[in-house]
């Protein structure tokens, strides 16, 4: 009777284990094929809203002094 506790104890164990590990590889997973491409589309938006506001302020300086 003793041996059948400890079997469907570490069993369970087993069990679980499996669970949690694919509960953190699928985690890490989601992290790297979606929250990282999103936050790499957002820096570089960011940085081209950046490039593209310099580049109307010094097109709207130029024109400026040709007035």
């Amino acid at each position: 009777m003793s041996e059948l506790v400890a079997v469907v104890y570490y069993g369970g164990l087993t069990v679980l284990f499996f669970f949690w590990i694919y509960g953190i590889v699928s985690f890490a997973l989601d992290v790297k094929n979606k929250l990282i491409p999103v936050i790499r589309q957002y820096r570089r938006a960011r940085t081209e809203r950046s490039r593209q506001q310099e580049h109307d302020n010094d097109r709207q300086d130029r024109e400026e002094q040709l007035y």
